[in-house]
């Protein structure tokens, strides 16, 4: 069934933090975007090694840039972005978009995290707290080219700080992001059970489960993480949304970064 734009895709993404536009992306673009991105798999174990989760941006790399150009300008997406987000957003820029895949070796789990708070290095606490509720912000992308479900979120943890509960799951439960060797005597198997069981231990948390043609939006203000497997077959377009005014914002941040790493140097 071809996607058909809902108002509920704006409210839902406001309140609830994320949205997803199913089945936006055309059969034969995922086919394209197939093929480059098994290209992009294996520069990315060529690079990073094995347990290599990303390739990011796919502008850096040899690689067919046609279909991510098609990705980036199909009418249909950028007409429901414009409609949640606001008229002069861009997406697909190719020195940010990058291609998501699976361990080849052995599952592991990021941890529960928001990508910026209030705390993070060189964020102002008043300028962050007026951005964070402004829907031209903070907009992150998952778009699968397989069945998806790697990312887990708490829906409307973006409008609000830590409760109690989450902050005693982050304090109890210990961390299973590692990408190296397992644990000695830990099959396959069950640091896949244990990588599930953390992600659903997290209060309220849900699979934002992505279908081929699925695109994702979701604010990563919010509580989420990555839980990967070398069972599953992953190629998955992680890109963000842009407006001028939010690349201006990120650039200002970055500059602040840079000097406080520079101080404490």
């Amino acid at each position: 069934m071809p996607f058909k734009f809902c108002e509920s895709h704006a409210a839902d993404y406001m309140t609830q933090g994320y949205t997803i536009f199913r089945a936006i992306i055309p059969s034969s673009l995922i086919k394209d975007l197939r093929q480059v991105a098994e290209k992009g798999r294996q520069l990315a174990r060529a690079e990073r090694g094995p347990q290599a989760q990303r390739l990011q941006p796919v502008g850096n790399f040899n690689l067919d840039q046609r279909p991510f150009k098609a990705y980036a300008e199909l009418p249909e997406l950028r007409d429901a972005l414009q409609k949640v987000i606001a008229p002069n957003v861009w997406h697909g820029d190719l020195d940010m978009l990058g291609i998501l895949v699976e361990p080849a070796d052995a599952p592991w789990c990021t941890s529960w995290h928001r990508d910026i708070t209030a705390t993070s290095p060189g964020v102002d606490p008043e300028e962050f707290e007026y951005v964070r509720g402004k829907r031209t912000y903070f907009n992150q992308v998952n778009c699968a080219l397989y069945d998806d479900t790697s990312t887990w979120y708490v829906p409307g943890s973006h409008l609000r700080e830590d409760t109690l509960s989450e902050r005693e799951h982050i304090e109890k439960c210990p961390t299973l992001e590692w990408q190296g060797t397992p644990e000695p005597g830990v099959s396959d198997e069950e640091q896949e059970v244990r990588c599930l069981e953390y992600c659903r231990a997290m209060p309220r948390a849900i699979c934002l489960h992505l279908g081929p043609g699925d695109f994702g939006l979701y604010r990563p203000l919010g509580w989420h993480l990555g839980n990967y497997s070398p069972n599953r077959i992953r190629a998955t377009l992680h890109d963000a949304v842009w407006t001028p005014e939010v690349k201006a914002w990120y650039g200002r941040w970055s500059e602040r970064r840079q000097e406080i790493a520079a101080a404490d140097n």
